[in-house]
């Protein structure tokens, strides 16, 4: 890796850790994968700009991508090589960051912090482990992996070494692997109430990024080990793991998609207004609804922005009530994302004050 790295940038410095994070971005660029900016020392995306930190912004219609800034964080991964070194040409202190989905990169993210274990079903979800099975000296996501794959009679990804591995500053690792950009595997957070592959072990994919190899944070370097430095392909055995716990959802045309019932009745259950005006509220609190579904990844503050926006419109334009719609939108909001009431209350607002800005003339109502 660092030899690749040192051949494409024109820097003879042994070991990928210590080269320029302009350098870094140009590699990883040159690799097919999209690149962005994260925030000098850390882990996370540089900061948006002031305007797009408003309240129920969203990166969609945002003209800061197409006038070469690097707000909303993945969404405004580029190959672009001019952009690229102007961003770390001219903060060289910003750390790189690689949007996996648009990459064609599933990334598997093993934590190895030392914790008291959970519960038996959360260690694996979906396979039971029997009580007489003895757990002494399970600790981390490295051992509930291990275990997973001695189950299924292959490696460890932990221990592949045909693919490009990256030590964490923690001591974890990241495992890469390629994956067809057509199936858009989607990101988990490990052992969460959703969608989950192992306790301590994350899937970072669409809807997410990792931190480039080689990046510096004040933790530490990410650092490449073993001899691979490219991602090989996505094993059949874990692809099978992934789809299982539910990493690749069904795709379904999202014109044909059902309105939930919840989200039909309950705008039914409004009364009043335009019938065109209800229908088109149902679709986008479908939207809203649907996320339940999808813990991680299903681009939920987005959706209810859109569902607010479009309320706002339909309210404007004589449709709707605004108390009605308001009532809606925090239902569907609360029902998809529980505890989060203040978040929410802001996303719509957001969106509900753009939208009554611009009208909503539907098809036959003038």
């Amino acid at each position: 890796m660092a030899a690749e790295l040192r051949d494409f940038a024109g820097y003879s410095i042994p070991g990928a850790a210590n080269l320029p994070s302009l350098a870094i971005a140009r590699w990883s660029a040159a690799q097919g994968w999209p690149v962005h900016p994260l925030a000098p020392g850390r882990k996370t995306p540089s900061g948006n700009c002031a305007a797009c930190r408003r309240p129920g912004h969203s990166h969609r219609g945002c003209g800061c991508a197409s006038a070469g800034r690097w707000c909303h964080g993945f969404y405004a991964a580029t190959l672009d090589s001019a952009r690229i070194d102007r961003w770390w040409g001219e903060y060289p202190d910003l750390g790189v960051g690689v949007a996996c989905g648009a990459a064609g990169l599933l990334v598997v993210d093993v934590d190895a912090h030392v914790r008291e274990i959970p519960a038996r079903e959360r260690l694996l979800p979906g396979i039971g482990i029997a009580d007489s099975v003895d757990l002494t000296g399970l600790s981390n996501g490295f051992h509930t992996l291990a275990v997973l794959a001695a189950l299924r009679g292959a490696p460890s990804p932990a221990e592949d070494t045909t693919t490009l591995r990256v030590r964490t500053p923690s001591g974890g690792l990241h495992v890469w692997y390629q994956v067809p950009r057509a199936r858009r595997w989607q990101c988990s957070t490990g052992s969460g109430s959703g969608r989950s592959l192992a306790w301590q072990v994350d899937i970072r994919a669409c809807g997410g990024y990792i931190v480039a190899p080689g990046t510096v944070t004040r933790a530490g370097a990410y650092e490449v080990v073993g001899p691979g430095t490219r991602p090989a392909p996505l094993p059949g055995w874990l692809a099978r793991e992934l789809e299982r716990t539910g990493h690749l959802p069904q795709d379904t045309p999202a014109a044909t998609r059902p309105v939930p019932p919840r989200a039909r009745a309950a705008v039914a259950a409004a009364g009043g207004g335009h019938a065109a005006a209800r229908a088109a509220l149902a679709a986008v609190l479908a939207e809203v609804d649907g996320c339940a579904a999808v813990p991680e990844g299903a681009s939920f503050s987005e959706k209810l922005n859109r569902a607010a926006y479009t309320a706002g419109g339909l309210v404007a334009a004589g449709h709707l009530d605004m108390g009605e719609v308001l009532d809606l939108l925090n239902q569907a909001a609360e029902a998809a994302r529980p505890g989060r009431l203040r978040r929410h209350a802001a996303i719509i607002r957001g969106g509900l004050q753009a939208g009554t800005r611009r009208p909503l003339v539907l098809r036959g109502t003038g």
